[in-house]
């Protein structure tokens, strides 16, 4: 069965210029019916990164967002950041010089706190490169070398391709959002494993985020129903 909504017009960024993403946006209405149903349900692209963020940085933020609601993380992060200089992200040797204990009583989990601390020993020692180094290695060459650091996986390093180093070509496979949201588009009775998630995000190259950003909005749309 197609996928199947009812009209709605949803409220977009409008900080964002809607032209942003229109070569993304022309390429993937020419996939098939369903992408371009939900491109046209859901409007305009209006995905956001944080660019002027350093890579250390960017995987510190998302290991203290990974499988926390968006709130809890917040405060966790402004606990964090209240320790030092407000008026910017601690270094790397701040972090280390920091008890293990203090950054526990931030909200951070042990398990956590120790990847914390790895990912700023990797800054230091060259593992995770500075922003000018990494903004010109592949996106495969920098997974296989931060998946290096303990209790960093594939997705977080995606998450920083996304968000931080804006590439436009990035399906993070693994995401339970966007394999749901494929699930749903495609009418399909169970979501796609790794393998089938990677072989539909063929057809949205290099586009591959945009597609990802379109995937996350579809628990948003109406008619929009959980599998059980």
């Amino acid at each position: 069965m197609p996928l199947v909504f009812k009209e709605h017009r949803f409220m977009t960024d409008t900080k964002v210029p809607a032209d942003r993403y229109q070569l993304a946006i022309d390429h993937l209405l020419l996939i098939d019916e369903d992408w371009a149903r939900l491109i046209k349900l859901t409007g305009p692209c209006t995905h956001q990164s944080q660019s002027a963020r350093e890579p250390y940085e960017a995987l510190i933020r998302a290991v203290a967002y990974q499988q926390l609601h968006a709130r809890a993380a917040d405060a966790i992060i402004a606990r964090f950041l209240g320790m030092y200089s407000q008026h910017s992200f601690p270094e790397p040797d701040q972090i280390l010089a920091t008890a293990f204990d203090d950054l526990r009583r931030c909200g951070f989990s042990a398990r956590k706190t120790d990847t914390i601390r790895g990912i700023a020993n990797g800054a230091l020692s060259g593992l995770v490169p500075p922003r000018d180094i990494a903004d010109k290695m592949p996106d495969d060459e920098l997974i296989a070398r931060l998946i290096e650091l303990p209790g960093i996986g594939r997705w977080t390093v995606e998450m920083l391709l996304i968000y931080t180093l804006e590439r436009l070509d990035v399906m993070p496979a693994d995401d339970f959002g966007v394999r749901e949201g494929y699930r749903f588009l495609k009418s399909l009775d169970v979501m796609p494993n790794r393998r089938e998630m990677e072989n539909a995000g063929l057809p949205c190259r290099p586009y591959r985020t945009v597609a990802a950003w379109y995937l996350w909005r579809v628990p948003s749309l109406p008619g929009y129903k959980k599998k059980k």
